[in-house]
């Protein structure tokens, strides 16, 4: 169903593919001076949200001229061989970024993991180095998906700046990082910043207070409209599988704003598919070229 006229759809295929040509004119510029990005890609099972995203990484990688190394590990891989590979990518000169996609099998001990990448290498943002420069406003790598997030307001002329967000979910991978990034001084940053999660009361009096709410609840079609106030800015990142008998599929990815309704009330809003997952690959490529900038000490 498309919006209703006072909402405008923030795209995330027309951004993501702007910020993608970007990053493929720095590409082209690297390789013009004989430097080759490289992107490593560490995948371990056989999860299928999990092999979709790296694929799609993947082909946005060779699409650009990102070099990108493919390392498809089995389901009982170790601990001891996965912490391995990373210290050999550590290694590696024709690697500058590293990632590996999570979740991992819960044998393994996620956080471990992600702490033993190089934080120059570190182009998904999780390692506590690049987590407190967030933090403390210093230059680091600011997570994909977040990132994506704070683009998409910026591009859409959506400023954060002395609006009050909300965010819904306190994940390290989203709400965390989110609130890091939006509420520091500075473009792209000066908003005032509220996290609710699922032991927060009264929420729907504080969700209506929000000017952008940004929703990573992980519960599908969990914002209603009764839960926004007119006018309000949302950025949907949730992506959920549910079941809908008219497709071939017997299901359909939804996200945890119910579009429907709440489009009818917003000001702007994001799709779901083709909103904030798109710009998370897109940012993913803009992080790796930062990531050769700064371990050749160029100027970012």
């Amino acid at each position: 169903m498309a919006p209703a006229k006072s909402a405008a759809l923030i795209s995330g295929k027309e951004l993501s593919e702007a910020i993608v040509r970007e990053v493929g004119e720095e590409v082209a510029s690297l390789k013009s001076k004989d430097i080759h990005p490289g992107l490593a890609v560490v995948l371990v099972g056989s999860d299928p949200a999990s092999q979709v995203y790296v694929r799609n990484k993947r082909r946005t990688c060779d699409a650009l001229g990102i070099r990108s190394f493919a390392f498809d590990l089995p389901e009982n891989c170790t601990e001891k061989r996965l912490l391995t590979l990373v210290t050999k990518l550590n290694a590696d000169p024709a690697v500058n970024g590293i990632l590996v996609q999570v979740p991992l099998p819960k044998h393994i001990n996620e956080q471990k993991v992600l702490n033993a990448i190089d934080p120059i290498k570190d182009v998904d943002g999780f390692h506590p180095m690049n987590v407190g420069k967030l933090l403390n406003g210093e230059p680091s790598f600011v997570p994909c998906t977040p990132a994506g997030c704070q683009e998409m307001l910026m591009r859409s002329g959506n400023d954060p700046a002395g609006k009050h967000v909300v965010v819904l979910g306190r994940s390290n991978i989203v709400g965390k990082p989110i609130a890091a990034l939006l509420m520091q001084k500075g473009k792209g940053g000066d908003a005032t910043v509220t996290v609710c999660h699922s032991r927060t009361q009264n929420l729907e009096a504080i969700t209506k207070q929000a000017d952008i709410l940004i929703a990573a609840i992980g519960i599908p079609l969990f914002v209603k409209a009764n839960m926004v106030k007119s006018g309000v800015v949302v950025i949907d990142v949730g992506i959920n599988r549910i079941p809908d008998a008219s497709k071939a599929s017997g299901t359909r990815l939804v996200g945890d704003v119910d579009f429907d309704t709440v489009s009818k009330k917003a000001k702007a809003i994001t799709p779901v598919p083709g909103g904030v997952g798109l710009m998370t690959i897109a940012m993913l490529m803009k992080n790796t070229v930062r990531a050769v900038k700064l371990q050749r000490r160029m100027k970012l």
